[in-house]
């Protein structure tokens, strides 16, 4: 058996004592449905190669082989083929655990034309993770060409599908990877486990390839604060054993506290662990002052850069090299220096104290012991390391309907919209539909266009509200134009509906026929009345020497109406005058009457009058 089941980090400690950690394995769900006595859904565990559909699901039928049951020889050695008709289901090929890796057994599933392989396990156990081969002789080029989704499933479901396959039924299974990784929010925050080793085989040379071509795409997502990514370094501890040898000195730093993995696995010659941990201390004071700086982006930059730069192969892998990167960078060099530290010092150093607890999993996200290990919104990402695999994996991170643009072009995902409209509604005439695209499939939504809202129920009918609605496709009411004017049944007062204007008639959604006032006898009925229908009104006119009167609808003479309307100016006049004298005759005397009262009350006081001779006269009691 040379399976290998994940870069652990008691490998380690395989010289240095034992490790304890809580590796969760990630898992996807698998749906047989059909033939009946299958029908469930079952847990499987995500292969740590591949490109698995997170977000999305998969669909297919699975065979067995006839021969080369556990895959590890090509197929066209044995003259089988996987490969579908156009409009045949896609094959999910079951292959049997052993004699060979798990990739090997995808690669040879997926060059026979495969759409996914399950592989069943030969022992009753928990669910595993597959993970790359690790051994020196296990460096095969195919490791990054595999493209399609692998899964683990348990014994017993593998031997119940092969029961089911003999008896001739067709089993159909659908591959569910929608809720593998949490969608909560619209911002992803996502962790890189990765270290700045450049020597240690394809797992080293795909996370720097997997940097250079993630940069562009990282850098845009965390700019526009899309995600919130934060990188991480794993480093170990030395047992206090073991403190003074060899071993430990020459791999940490910090009196064995943190250490790493000679490069080249001898301890003889070429660059230590203990100058990776440096260098991962640098990359990590880096992020930290970029962070504060309001930059984290330009991490991409350093790491690239110092890559291309300072490869170890070169003998440039030193802190000259990295100073001259962080210089280009415009990064201060003596703020990384005060944040890495005393290596030497019998001391804690904060950073890297926190990378080690951060090691050890919170929730459902377990420990991190697989380098290189992504980690999307605290779940462990499995999958191939390739720009397309995990931006579809961060992409599936966001919750329905607020994915950045870059989750929605061709390369991500499929656009649901653009074949029949997603079976939404959509107005022809404006073009507006309620089709909205996502990275997990199309949502019918009544859309928000120019500050007008659309109510409905996004399926079959969508309906302009508001006061601004008419301004929008005249609020989906009727509109007609002709001969220069123009009639709407759309009222902007109203939040909703729509109502034909007068003089027409109908729905005043598609329709509004004008009424023939004429025909109908609504208006211009009077006997020297002559009436003539326009679109949407009518014109009334009268014979002879006739005014139509539109208040009362009758006709009038000109010349009588002059006349009377002369006579009733003059009578104003003459009112008018009349109620000017009177009011000033009524003036003058009461101007005169009053002058009268006054001129007696003061000769009353001087002289007695006529009429005042029998007034009896007071005397006082006090003079009798």
């Amino acid at each position: 058996m040379r399976e290998k089941l994940g870069l652990s980090v008691c490998l380690w400690f395989l010289l240095y004592g034992s490790c304890f950690g809580r590796f969760v394995v990630e898992k996807n769900s698998l749906k047989v449905t059909s033939p009946g006595s299958l029908k469930n859904v079952y847990e499987c565990a995500i292969g740590n190669f591949g490109v698995p559909q997170y977000g999305g699901t998969l669909v297919g039928t699975v065979l067995y082989p006839k021969a080369n049951q556990k895959a590890c020889k090509s197929f066209e050695d044995v003259d089988i083929s996987f490969k579908t008709k156009p409009g045949g289901m896609p094959i999910f090929v079951l292959a049997d655990r052993g004699d060979c890796y798990f990739t090997l057994k995808a690669w040879n599933a997926q060059k026979a034309g495969a759409a996914a392989i399950l592989v069943t396990d030969d022992r009753v156990e928990p669910l595993i993770t597959m993970d790359n081969p690790e051994e020196e002789n296990a460096r095969a080029e195919y490791l990054q060409n595999i493209n399609i989704p692998s899964a683990l499933i348990s014994k017993a479901l593998g031997d119940d599908i092969k029961k089911e396959l003999s008896k001739g039924e067709m089993v159909n299974i659908n591959l569910d990877w929608r809720e593998a990784l949490p969608h909560p929010d619209e911002r992803v925050e996502y962790e890189f486990w990765t270290n700045s080793n450049d020597e240690c085989g394809p797992k080293c040379k795909s996370q720097i390839d997997f940097v250079k071509n993630f940069k562009g795409a990282a850098q845009i997502l965390e700019k526009k604060g899309y995600t919130q990514f934060t990188p991480h370094y794993i480093t170990w501890y030395c047992p206090d054993a073991f403190i003074l040898s060899k071993q430990c000195k020459s791999q940490c730093i910090n009196h064995g506290r943190y250490c790493a993995p000679d490069p080249e696995q001898d301890f003889s010659k070429g660059y230590d662990g203990k100058d990776v941990v440096v260098q991962n201390l640098r990359q990590a004071c880096f992020f930290k002052i970029a962070n504060e700086s309001g930059k984290p982006w330009l991490w991409w930059d350093y790491v690239t850069d110092f890559a291309i730069r300072c490869p170890m192969k070169e003998k440039k892998y030193s802190k000259d090299c990295a100073d001259q990167v962080i210089s280009s960078l415009g990064v201060d060099v003596n703020k990384i220096d005060k944040c890495i530290g005393d290596t030497e010092a019998d001391t804690d150093n904060p950073i890297l104290k926190a990378e080690q607890e951060s090691q050890i999993g919170k929730g459902s996200r377990g420990d991190v012991t697989i380098l290189p290990t992504l980690v999307i919104n605290n779940r462990q990402y499995r999958g191939k390391l390739d720009k397309g695999a995990v931006l579809k994996a961060i992409c599936s991170g966001f919750e329905e309907t607020t994915e950045p643009s870059i989750c929605l072009t061709e390369d991500i995902e499929t656009n649901e919209c653009k074949e029949n409209n997603g079976g939404c509604w959509k107005d022809k005439a404006s073009n507006i539909s309620a089709c909205r695209d996502t990275f997990r499939g199309r949502v019918c939504e009544c859309p928000i266009v120019q500050g007008v809202k659309f109510v409905g129920d996004g399926y079959t009918h969508c309906e302009a509200s508001g006061v601004l609605r008419c301004e929008i496709n005249n609020g989906g009411c009727w509109k007609g134009i002709q001969d220069g004017r123009t009639y709407s049944a759309c009222i902007d007062d109203h939040t909703k509906g729509c109502k034909c204007p007068p003089g027409f008639n109908g729905d005043g959604i598609k329709n509004c026929e004008d009424i023939d006032e004429c025909k109908e006898k609504l208006a211009c009925q009077c006997p020297e009345c002559k009436c003539k229908n326009t679109w949407g009104s009518y014109e009334c006119s009268c014979s002879g020497n006739l005014l139509y009167m539109h208040e009362h609808d009758t006709c009038i003479s000109k010349d009588a109406n002059t006349k009377s309307s002369w006579g009733f100016v003059w009578a104003i006049i003459l009112g008018l005058a009349v109620v000017g004298v009177a009011g000033y005759a009524m003036y003058k005397y009461r101007i005169r009457r009053y002058m009268d009262s006054e001129i007696r009350a003061i000769m009353a006081q001087y002289m007695p009058l006529d009429n005042q001779g029998d007034v009896p006269q007071h005397i006082p009691h006090g003079n009798v």
